[in-house]
């Protein structure tokens, strides 16, 4: 069997094509896998990094103002899936599925135009707008909240709830392991901070500000992950050297998390985004978690998911608005301090956990097959 993937711009797209990827090649080895993205996005990292091929199709997305970027935009609506459709008769697959992103527009409307069987997969409680749109054309809708049902105008049948399917390295991982990789006593308490891949300029500086107040006898080690542009305006600007934040031990700063399943294993508390995607990840991990959820989203979703976390007890929940203070140092440094809350914290996220997600797509998939 071949089967073709599509997702892109960001993490949270690409991981659960990667992660159906891993279902099918386990499930079925002999499976023939490929990808199609856009030059530039993420997927060009992590696709590659797992060993499977990658096609190139331009695309942009259309933004909500009169631009003269929306021109460009539209004239790669047109022409991509043209371009898709090369791609699909080179590959033959007989399977395309997309997990979003603008990419997954293209590829799957040609697959879905040539009669191939298709499904697209929503991770958010609010769905995307190339979702909703290509509902309509694919075959089956997968699902991560009971919620998303009435945001879909196609026919009921085609909807299917599954969850997140998260990456098979997350099943492998054990924190006591993980823990003595990176060199981490019992007393050590680790912190994993990310603003996603592409990463948060107001909450990389507040983590600066958190870090420098942490002494390296305090027993807490903190993983920060800038993302590309974060990382790269902080090298141009010296910003590590300027804030004496280089050359500690304790401190570990980088572009991108290549091992996330590992660190996050490891890690006791987590700062983070309120993506779907992270969030399921947090849950199967039983991970407390401090979210910032990105006001830049569509519709506010990321708000609207961390407050469900924050209301179980699960997590705690710090708007962007609040960053110029130090609310979200206060109250990093009072759950390090409580290892009690942090503990009532992991039971109450384990709670929001799905497991089987991958296993209940590939038996809707090979149904459609």
């Amino acid at each position: 069997m071949k089967v073709l993937l599509t997702g892109g711009g960001t993490a949270g797209h690409i991981n659960p094509a990667l992660a159906i990827a891993g279902k099918l090649l386990q499930e079925k080895p002999d499976t023939e896998i490929a990808f199609v993205g856009t030059p530039a996005g993420l997927e060009n990292r992590l696709v590659c990094a797992a060993g499977f091929p990658l096609y190139h199709v331009k695309v942009m997305g259309l933004q909500r103002k009169l631009t003269p970027k929306n021109l460009k935009a539209l004239y790669y609506a047109v022409k991509s899936p043209h371009d898709a459709k090369k791609i699909i008769r080179e590959f033959k697959p007989d399977l395309v599925i997309g997990t979003g992103g603008y990419v997954s527009w293209p590829v799957l409307r040609a697959a879905a135009s040539m009669k191939i069987p298709t499904a697209i997969h929503e991770q958010n409680a609010l769905p995307g707008l190339t979702t909703k749109m290509l509902s309509k054309m694919v075959d089956l809708v997968f699902l991560s909240f009971r919620e998303s049902e009435r945001y879909f105008e196609c026919p009921v049948d085609k909807l299917v709830l599954t969850g997140n399917p998260l990456r098979p390295e997350l099943y492998q991982v054990v924190r006591e392991e993980e823990r003595k990789k990176l060199g981490l006593s019992k007393k050590d308490r680790y912190v994993l901070a990310f603003g996603g891949s592409l990463g948060a300029r107001r909450l990389n500086e507040t983590l600066f500000r958190f870090e420098q107040g942490i002494g390296e006898d305090e027993h807490v080690t903190v993983c920060h992950a800038l993302g590309k542009t974060g990382y790269a305006a902080a090298e141009e600007a010296h910003t590590f050297e300027t804030l004496g934040l280089s050359g500690k031990k304790h401190l570990q700063m980088m572009e991108y998390i290549d091992d996330m399943p590992a660190r996050m294993a490891a890690a006791d508390l987590v700062i983070c985004r309120a993506g779907a995607l992270t969030l399921s990840e947090l849950a199967f991990l039983k991970k407390p978690a401090i979210l910032v959820p990105s006001p830049y989203v569509a519709d506010n979703h990321q708000y609207k998911n961390a407050a469900v976390f924050e209301e179980a007890g699960a997590a705690k929940l710090v708007r962007e608005d609040e960053l110029s203070g130090d609310r979200l140092i206060e109250v990093a440094r009072a759950l390090l301090e409580d290892e009690d809350e942090r503990v009532l914290m992991s039971r109450a996220m384990e709670r929001f956990a799905v497991s089987d997600a991958s296993e209940r797509i590939y038996h809707s998939l090979m149904a459609l097959v």
